[in-house]
């Protein structure tokens, strides 16, 4: 990597890159491994994991060449962070309080002022909303139980019926999505997970439908797609 940054004779493309504009790479590269993994596909798990690892690099050179830290600092805090989490590990055999209670203890040393501080903004929409809510949750600030968020739903779904123009209901939809968030966070159920699966399950269904009719798919009505989706279904079964 020092070398790719040499601005004399390394890569033109890595030498002009900034944390910025790698930052997008990197989420793509934690997405890939994501998707390995969910395929169960090893050789491609061990190449994504290659890349990402590689991401780390780039982004610890960077820093390094602006003074601020090393690839050994973040091997160092990481390894730290690890054995003060666990000191029923590498500790007295004493199991401490629980994770995220020292995960907040940490944020306080950092001087955060919300429960809220250090919910990535990069975060996918459904997963920041979920930590956001957890994050809340740990204050008090949530429903006993799963009746509240279902109430919820309810309500955010009339008012997006009412909304009187585009902007009320971009603002209700999203409304609704959140509360949709908080109901899976209540039944224990991965909202983001969830949604995955559901890609996953209308992909193959629409594949199937596309494989039934072959090249005359688009040409089909409306009545006659149901009719095939139906049948994609059946086959799931």
């Amino acid at each position: 990597m020092e070398r790719l940054r040499n601005p004399e004779s390394g890569c033109p493309w890595d030498v002009q890159q900034t944390f910025a504009t790698i930052a997008p790479y990197t989420i793509e590269e934690a997405y890939e491994v994501a998707d390995a993994i969910e395929r169960d596909d090893m050789a491609a798990l061990k190449d994504e994991l290659g890349d990402l690892q590689f991401q780390v690099v780039f982004h610890a050179r960077m820093a390094q060449e602006s003074g601020d830290f090393t690839l050994a600092d973040v091997i160092e805090g990481v390894a730290d962070k690890m054995v003060r989490r666990h000191p029923h590990v590498f500790g007295d055999g004493d199991a401490g309080p629980g994770w995220e209670a020292m995960k907040a203890a940490e944020r306080a040393r950092k001087g955060d002022e919300s429960a809220l501080d250090g919910v990535a903004k990069a975060l996918p929409a459904l997963l920041r909303a979920e930590k956001l809510q957890k994050r809340a949750a740990r204050t008090g600030f949530d429903w006993p139980d799963a009746a509240g968020p279902k109430a919820k739903i309810a309500e955010e779904l009339a008012e997006l019926e009412s909304a009187k123009n585009e902007v009320e209901r971009i603002e209700e939809m999203g409304d609704f999505l959140f509360a949709a968030v908080n109901l899976a966070r209540h039944l224990g159920i991965d909202p983001e997970a969830a949604l995955r699966a559901a890609n996953g399950k209308f992909e193959r269904r629409f594949r199937s439908m596309e494989d039934r009719a072959g090249a005359s798919f688009s040409a089909l009505s409306l009545d006659e797609m149901e009719y095939l989706w139906e049948q994609a279904k059946a086959a799931e079964r």
